[in-house]
């Protein structure tokens, strides 16, 4: 077997390998948009939050579509010998690549920023939604129970909260050191229990070399279905076979 056989053969598997990964993705995807209701009793006391994974179905299909676009894509190109088919593989995933390096020079650029921008939302959250919006109120007794925090900054994110006025003065029982019910202001201000962003912070840093070992390794990926599908549109016209 030829070298230029071996890298087409090579670059048809990791293509078909693209493919199927799409497929699935778009499968799951329609499955939860629509018959959402048979997939959430799989999630057990998670299927009240049926609206959340709408989303979840509307991004899978997206993904998934795109992923079985590139695989037929490439499998063509390579399969077919096609130069057209096999540059525009290149291209889509040079922009792909692309993005993804500009997207984290921007996120090291304005991490400094990231705590202004969570803080946005979540703020807005904790005093207007916590209690009443049972997505927000169960995303967030999850954050503090598993974090063994309180609030985004602190307790004082509930000061003033519906939450509070709702409750008699009451903040929520993580705020609290014993995590008991009713957690008055005057405790939880005792107890300083430390903010959920600085526990994320904390988890983030400790998780960062996973995360950046995922990200080189699609990044050493992509570079080299680039270099393959460049070698094979180089060679396409004086290949020995």
């Amino acid at each position: 077997m030829g070298c230029f056989t071996f890298i087409k053969l090579m670059m048809v598997v990791f293509n078909l390998l693209i493919f199927l990964s799409g497929l699935t993705l778009l499968v799951m995807g329609i499955w939860v948009s629509i018959d959402g209701s048979s997939f959430l009793q799989l999630l057990g006391p998670f299927s009240s939050q049926g609206m959340q994974f709408v989303n979840v179905g509307f991004f899978s299909i997206t993904i998934g579509t795109l992923l079985v676009l590139l695989g037929l894509l490439g499998c063509c190109g390579a399969h077919k010998e096609s130069k057209c088919l096999l540059l525009t593989f290149f291209s889509v995933i040079l922009i792909i690549f692309i993005a993804e390096v500009a997207a984290g020079v921007v996120a090291l650029a304005y991490s400094s920023l990231a705590e202004g921008i969570l803080r946005a939302w979540a703020t807005p959250a904790l005093q207007k939604d916590y209690g009443s919006d049972p997505v927000v109120t169960k995303i967030w007794n999850t954050t503090m129970t598993e974090l063994k925090c309180c609030g985004f900054t602190d307790y004082t994110d509930f000061v003033d909260s519906n939450f509070e006025k709702e409750n008699e003065g009451s903040l929520p029982p993580s705020c609290c050191w014993t995590n008991s019910t009713p957690c008055s202001l005057g405790e939880a201000k005792r107890s300083a229990m430390q903010g959920c962003f600085e526990h994320i912070l904390e988890n983030l840093k400790e998780h960062a070399n996973i995360v950046g070992g995922i990200a080189a390794g699609v990044g050493v990926l992509e570079i080299a279905a680039m270099i393959v599908s460049m070698y094979l549109y180089c060679h396409l016209d004086n290949r020995v076979g």
